[in-house]
């Protein structure tokens, strides 16, 4: 006589009532759980926040619904020559705050800024002087000055890689027909830590708005454009990376940058010159500009940024 199978049944726990008041230490608690402890440590608190707006805010579904299309899109409209997402932590002033975090130097090292999003990597190397404008219509530029050390100390042998927009606040990733490097190289400080750029003046632009950030901005009084600056990145060893911009005194939207990044230290004078002798040794047939500045930089520290003052980073 066959007996009848039987199944042993594991006794479940009471499931926990979610409700209002215990959704966010329940998620919270989960994404504890992560593997890597800052993993949960992140998470964990992004759950908190993101709750505490939502029950700040009275956010209703209708109001989720649309942030969360809006998100959508910013995926969708992002490619390799594209960051929505860098704009949009641009615009909201986050980029600027982790810059600020993550780059607390003493006082008298150059301040650090936004890379943004047009930084492409393996820019051509070119002579004290060289010109990386190459027939890009525009006002010859000259940026030159020295690069040193807190105490003073030139730094000889420094790459200086330089990117910029055009006189129609163009960069070379926006310009599908470009395929060759524009607007963009890296020098070598000589031996007593002098540079010098040639390039173009550039002007001051509007960042995208035919995208879900731009759509958002343009429902507010923000202004949507950037003063006229030229991009730097230092990565010498022994100091700290910068990441910085120079903008020209008296460019319009100074004191309105959208994406936060002006400083009083990174301000110049792009000065008119006339024809005649110019900083590279050479000579120039028409009017141009010469900007003078000395880069800082800060030596690398054995302590972590995030335990340094926040009194020693630069406004």
């Amino acid at each position: 006589m066959a007996h009848p199978v039987t199944h042993s049944v594991t006794p479940t726990a009471t499931p926990t009532t979610v409700t209002e008041e215990t959704i966010t230490d329940l998620a919270a608690a989960r994404w504890a759980t992560a593997h890597d402890p800052r993993v949960a440590q992140l998470m964990s608190s992004l759950v908190r926040h993101l709750h505490a707006f939502a029950r700040e805010n009275g956010l209703t579904e209708a109001e989720w619904m649309a942030a969360m299309r809006w998100l959508t899109e910013v995926g969708q409209i992002s490619d390799e020559k594209r960051e929505e997402f860098i704009l949009a932590s641009d615009v909201l002033g986050l980029s600027m705050l982790v810059v600020q975090q993550n780059n607390r130097f003493g006082p008298g090292a150059t301040p650090a800024t936004v890379l943004g999003p047009f930084f492409i990597e393996g820019s051509p190397e070119l002579d004290f002087g060289g010109d990386m404008s190459d027939g890009v219509p525009g006002t010859p530029l000259y940026v030159h000055g020295t690069v040193r050390a807190l105490d003073g100390t030139p730094v000889g042998g420094a790459v200086v890689d330089v990117w910029q927009a055009d006189a129609e606040g163009a960069y070379e990733s926006q310009l599908p027909e470009v395929d060759e490097a524009r607007l963009r190289a890296k020098y070598t400080t000589r031996a007593d830590g002098t540079y010098c750029v040639r390039t173009i003046a550039p002007l001051g632009y509007a960042i995208p708005m035919d995208g879900p950030v731009g759509r958002l901005i343009s429902r507010t009084e923000i202004s949507h454009y950037r003063p006229a600056h030229v991009h730097f990145l230092l990565n010498v060893p022994g100091y700290e990376p910068l990441i910085t911009h120079l903008f020209q005194e008296d460019a319009p939207y100074l004191d309105s940058d959208v994406v936060f990044g002006v400083k009083r230290e990174l301000v110049v004078t792009f000065t008119e010159r006339e024809p005649g002798p110019t900083p590279d040794g050479g000579r120039s047939d028409v009017p141009w500009c010469e900007a003078v500045y000395d880069f800082v930089l800060q030596p690398v520290s054995d302590q972590p940024v995030s335990d340094r003052p926040a009194s020693d980073q630069p406004s």
